[in-house]
């Protein structure tokens, strides 16, 4: 079944990324603060503000792994971090952010407000001045990330969400993984059996995952994991069954813990 699974499907190298329109995602996606986001936001609020100790010096590296035009995994890195890298494969993803983090949207406000209900989010005075500063747009591929540079990350509907192969979507989480130090905090979101999405009028693939896969995939590569299944009355799109978001800390090289839900 796996090997008809990879033999039949889309591969990341197949798409033209370059043709996604971050505009359209924003709109379609982030324009308004949705039930699910805020109710991931605040499970990964509250684990970096209890996981990443206290935020006064400032001095962690942060990843968020295939940003396009979603901005608040960074903004929950923000009050740990003296840098946070922005990486994504799309040049008109790439683009468009370096654009909007001079001084974001005031979408992004509404976000925000969610995060700054923990304490620990008040060390940031004003967070579209510290994200310009503190942000760095790269373009480049999650198959290509560096090994052990970043003490804290984010990877949010990616890995399930850039082929239609399982290798793939194992390969992205692997490399995500690798490429923060060990006990680095994380967290990774996913669309749990997906059949794939439209950004402006284009379809784009995905690799349909139940909880348990997704489980499976970090399996010796992350330690005190934990994971919540979201399913909300008002759902984003049809296509898929919950958001998934998934919290632990990068495993050293030996391997982790076992998952817990």
């Amino acid at each position: 079944m796996q090997l008809e699974r990879e033999k039949d499907s889309v591969r990341n190298a197949d798409l033209e990324w370059d043709d996604f329109d971050p505009e359209s995602y924003r709109n379609d996606n982030y324009r308004m603060l949705r039930e699910d986001d805020q109710i991931i936001l605040e499970r990964v609020r509250d684990f970096f503000a209890r996981a990443a100790g206290e935020p006064a010096d400032r001095s962690l590296r942060g990843l968020d792994m295939g940003t396009g035009s979603n901005l608040y995994p960074a903004l929950a890195m923000l009050p740990w971090c003296k840098q946070i890298s922005l990486i994504d494969y799309s040049a008109n993803n790439v683009s468009w952010l370096r654009q909007e983090i001079v001084s974001y949207s005031p979408e992004w406000n509404q976000f925000w407000d969610v995060l700054r209900q923990n304490p620990v989010y008040g060390s940031v005075a004003d967070p579209r001045r510290e994200l310009a500063e503190r942000a760095v747009v790269w373009q480049g591929s999650v198959f290509d990330l560096p090994g052990r540079q970043w003490d804290i990350g984010t990877m949010f509907f990616v890995a399930c969400s850039i082929s239609q192969s399982p290798d793939e979507f194992q390969r992205a989480s692997e490399r995500f993984l690798g490429a923060l130090v060990p006990g680095a905090p994380f967290a990774m979101a996913y669309m749990e059996k997906s059949s794939g999405y439209t950004v402006g009028g284009i379809r784009f693939p995905a690799v349909s995952l139940d909880l348990s896969e997704i489980l499976d995939s970090l399996e010796g590569r992350a330690s005190g994991v934990t994971a919540d299944r979201i399913v909300v009355e008002k759902m984003l799109r049809e296509g898929y069954d919950a958001m998934v978001i998934v919290m632990g800390h990068a495993a050293a090289d030996t391997g982790g813990l076992p998952a817990e839900t």
